[in-house]
């Protein structure tokens, strides 16, 4: 995946609300965190999970439905794909998996993205954003590379900023943040509210809400 994924649209920020306003939506509590599932007219299906108490996105993820009613395998966004169980070697070790992970895992104010596994220093990477406002990941020594968008800001019409970006690097892991800008900020808060309006069914008991 290049970052322009299923979930991604051109859209004004008020479309994106509206968009979401119409979906059909179902909400349940589950271990103090809010799983949200959106179902849109044209098939697509989007599921968030927030955690409650910090209001932290942990998950999201998108699938499209065929037009014979085969559904898609999901597309993360944000958040982690589980992975598969190590695979065991002949000793009955397991075999270590040491390839980089990129994956987004944001904070309540920032964009943030990590790649796990990597061992190189800071000075090595750099990032740009090029003419489609897609995010580029490199380092000088040609052994990682990654284009990823922010599809929040996207759907909102919001451009990316270059200058926006920030590098750190630590225990292996190297940890880029965006800032997410005022005009994302208060789109944020028109979908908290929407989320909040919600009546969330809790360990089981599935609550449908239609807007």
């Amino acid at each position: 995946g290049d970052g322009r994924r299923v979930g991604v649209s051109f859209l004004s920020n008020m479309e994106w609300i509206r968009t979401l306003e119409r979906a059909k939506k179902t909400a349940m509590v589950v271990d103090g965190v809010k799983k949200v599932q959106y179902l849109f007219e044209d098939g697509r299906e989007m599921v968030e999970e927030w955690v409650v108490k910090t209001d932290v996105l942990q998950t999201r993820k998108w699938r499209k439905t065929s037009t014979l009613g085969r559904k898609g395998d999901w597309e993360f966004e944000a958040g982690e794909v589980q992975a598969a169980p190590a695979p065991v070697g002949e000793a009955g070790l397991a075999v270590s998996c040491l390839n980089p992970v990129f994956l987004r895992k944001d904070a309540r104010k920032e964009f943030q993205w990590r790649v796990r596994n990597i061992p190189y220093s800071l000075e090595v990477y750099s990032l740009t954003v090029d003419d489609e406002g897609m995010a580029v990941l490199r380092t000088s020594n040609k052994k990682f590379y990654k284009k990823f968008g922010l599809p929040d800001l996207v759907r909102c019409d919001i451009p990316v900023d270059q200058e926006g970006f920030t590098l750190a690097h630590a225990n292996s892991t190297l940890i880029i943040t965006y800032p997410k800008p005022p005009a994302f900020v208060k789109v944020e808060a028109e979908l908290k509210k929407q989320r909040d309006a919600l009546k969330a069914a809790s360990d089981g008991d599935v609550d449908c809400a239609q807007q």
